[in-house]
């Protein structure tokens, strides 16, 4: 199958003008955490700041993509690592034509961060987004830890099915310390976005 695919990308417009065009530098900043941990808030937060500076910048939620284009995969090893493949692809995509990408997926292993870094190559940033199952439970936004507290849901991350944290992140925001537009503005100002 290989042998018939003939990528075109040599006669495109090149990621360098496409870049130019925009005035920015196409990246990855994919933020990871626990559910309820504020990734997506934080995100929307970023993503408005910047483009309150004219910058154009795109969000790839975690849910949304298990919406649509991740809707046929469940919450196995298997499918969690095809999930974090997918968005890692896309995000590759954007970032190649010089868009700022926030991604917000919480890809619960260390093996899923360095298969998302290994895709997207060249500015990838990884945000580790900190707080604790007990803190995330209280805020429950979507009301995923009762349904997890009743029995209703299996594999849950952080529960039955674990979450590797990070040893040495690249970046670290620690939800339960500071608000999201805090938040924003650390992530922003730490990346010299």
């Amino acid at each position: 199958m290989a042998d018939h695919i003939h990528t075109q990308f040599h006669r495109f417009v090149s990621r360098h003008e496409k870049e130019e065009l925009l005035g920015q530098e196409g990246l990855v900043l994919w933020m990871y955490g626990l559910s309820g941990s504020g990734k997506s808030t934080i995100a929307a937060a970023v993503e408005r700041k910047l483009h309150q500076q004219g910058r154009f910048v795109v969000i790839l939620d975690g849910d949304n993509f298990r919406d649509g284009l991740n809707a046929d995969l469940g919450f196995s090893d298997e499918d969690r690592r095809e999930n974090v493949r997918r968005v890692a692809e896309v995000a590759k995509m954007f970032a190649q034509q010089g868009v700022i990408v926030l991604v917000s997926v919480i890809t619960p292993k260390r093996e899923l961060r360095d298969q998302a870094r290994e895709i997207v190559g060249e500015g990838f940033h990884e945000i580790f987004i900190k707080a604790s199952f007990e803190t995330c439970a209280q805020r429950d936004p979507k009301g995923l830890y009762a349904k997890v507290a009743a029995g209703e849901i299996q594999q849950f991350t952080g529960k039955d099915s674990g979450f590797e944290e990070p040893t040495s992140p690249e970046f670290l925001i620690e939800t339960e310390r500071v608000e999201p537009h805090e938040a924003a503005d650390q992530l922003i100002s730490g990346l010299s976005l």
